[in-house]
């Protein structure tokens, strides 16, 4: 899984997260930053308010909150959602010295990127690719 801070630097690089049932996130600030929340639908849901969207904490009794707003959140993707990300830019992934690499094709030139983990590997080419997005 990608901590707090490596899905902050997505979500800043321009990643827009739309909630799914099964999403991870975590609630930064709040001294909550090492719990992580499963969007569910039968006890964490995204509700449409009038104020805009919230997250919903239904029958929650750990901790007094009642919803929170999608803004004060941070989406930790999974492996297969960040590989999706990557689309077609994606060529492989193998274990590395380092952990994992993950090698992307982009305008025909192959870089790899490395990470501790899966994940890792998989959010550092999409921070690539987010970065060179926002320079085109």
């Amino acid at each position: 899984m990608i901590g707090v801070q490596l899905a902050q630097q997505l979500r800043e690089a321009g990643l827009t997260w739309k909630p799914a049932i099964g999403d991870r996130f975590a609630i930064p600030d709040r001294d909550l930053d090492e719990e992580v929340f499963v969007l569910s639908n039968m006890t964490i849901e995204v509700y449409s308010m009038p104020e805009g969207r919230v997250i919903g904490f239904n029958g929650t009794t750990e901790w007094a909150m009642d919803d929170v707003e999608l803004d004060e959140t941070v989406w930790l993707p999974r492996e297969d959602q960040l590989r999706e990300l990557l689309g077609g830019t994606f060529r492989s992934l193998a274990r590395g010295p380092a952990g994992y690499e993950v090698r992307i094709d982009l305008l025909g030139e192959e870089r790899s990127f490395a990470g501790e983990n899966v994940e890792q590997a998989y959010a550092a080419a999409l921070l690539h690719l987010l970065a060179a997005a926002g320079a085109a």
